[in-house]
């Protein structure tokens, strides 16, 4: 049987509709993008995890809010499996992300863009699932009136 890891990933829309997305610097899923997040430490709460994670991997402040859905993921090795808590965060402040810890690139994507960028295997239909895909642009509804 193998070992469940607690784990948690962030679900951050700005105020513009755009997901924030990281792209993964380190295995599993090196290369591919995906929701910041990691694993729980001891002691730790599920939303004290995700504003951590999000913290360290875009330099971001959040405030977590409620939990969207639990997903299972192969671990590194055939002996764990992820037990990933998606939890719905609200930025708290400045909207620049700027890539830290395992994270090698951060940015904001719509939904033209995601559909473009190599993602973690099950995070498209996981997010279409749970009705958090990004807002698609749509330049000719979206300016603002002048």
């Amino acid at each position: 049987m193998p070992t469940r890891v607690p784990c948690v990933g962030a679900l951050v829309h700005d105020d513009q509709g755009r997901l924030l997305l990281i792209r993964r610097g380190r295995p599993p899923s090196e290369g591919l993008w995906s929701v910041p997040g990691g694993r729980v430490e001891p002691g730790e709460s599920g939303a004290e995890a995700t504003a951590r994670e999000v913290r360290e991997e875009t330099g971001l402040t959040v405030r977590v809010g409620q939990l969207i859905g639990s997903v299972e993921r192969p671990g590194r090795t055939d002996d764990e499996v992820y037990v990933i808590d998606d939890y719905a965060a609200t930025l708290v402040g400045d909207p620049h992300p700027t890539a830290g810890d395992d994270a090698s690139e951060v940015r904001w994507v719509t939904g033209e863009e995601l559909e473009d960028l190599p993602l973690t295997p099950g995070l498209l239909e996981t997010l279409t699932a749970w009705r958090q895909l990004p807002r698609r642009f749509r330049p000719e509804t979206d300016r603002k009136p002048a």
